[in-house]
């Protein structure tokens, strides 16, 4: 007989729901393409703490089912891109995963911004939850934070809070709150961002489910 090496229901894979969309709980509401022009930015300067207004754009797509074995996780694939008013220049740039676990009812938030720094933020929510927390921590290994070297001897991001927010109007809204030690500067700062979204597009369906549309309507 050969000895098993692992654990076998580590590997005990279910059967996913094709349809991401019909599985996403409390980040249903999220998927689409949508459009916010009243984002507030309050970020450190020089002469201290300063609000820049911002134009965001954000792409949410939902993704094929995630197994790790018997963990089931559905989610949605996202790209951020943020200007200034009136301007074409990016002023901010983000892409990542929101991911929900149906059977526990966690939330994860992956975050890559092109400065050297991603972000693993988790929280916990009801399948019909209106309004859901993530939160990461610098030092943590299920939800922290990794900085390149400038970043971390300069601006250390030390915490980060993410509450979001679905709108009986069909919009949704963020408030974030990024907390900074500086360097040379004793106390640590707190770097928000808001926003409120309208959606511009709906949402598309995940590859598997289009792959089935496609299928569907070849001819015979």
């Amino acid at each position: 007989m050969t000895e098993t090496k692992f654990p076998a229901h580590l590997f005990a894979e279910p059967e996913p729901d094709p349809d991401t969309l019909a599985n996403l709980g409390p980040l249903a509401a999220l998927a689409g393409t949508w459009e916010g022009t009243k984002g507030i930015d309050v970020k450190p300067t020089e002469d201290g703490a300063a609000s820049q207004a911002y134009v965001e754009r954000i792409v949410l797509d939902p993704i094929d089912p995630q197994l790790n074995g018997p963990q089931l996780l559905y989610g949605l694939r996202y790209h951020t891109h943020i200007v200034q008013p009136g301007d074409v220049a990016t002023y901010h740039d983000q892409n990542g995963y929101w991911l929900w676990e149906p059977a526990t009812g966690r939330i994860l938030h992956t975050i890559a911004i092109p400065r050297g720094q991603v972000v693993l933020a988790k929280g916990k929510a009801a399948a019909d939850a209106r309004s859901f927390s993530v939160k990461a921590r610098r030092g943590k290994t299920e939800n922290g934070i990794c900085s390149a070297t400038f970043l971390e001897e300069n601006f250390r991001t030390d915490r980060f809070d993410m509450t979001v927010t679905i709108n009986d109007d069909g919009t949704w809204s963020y408030d974030e709150v990024t907390v900074l030690k500086i360097k040379g500067v004793a106390e640590p700062f707190e770097h928000r961002d808001r926003n409120t979204l309208h959606r511009v597009k709906p949402a598309r369906r995940n590859p598997v489910m289009r792959g089935r549309r496609r299928k569907a309507a070849s001819p015979a």
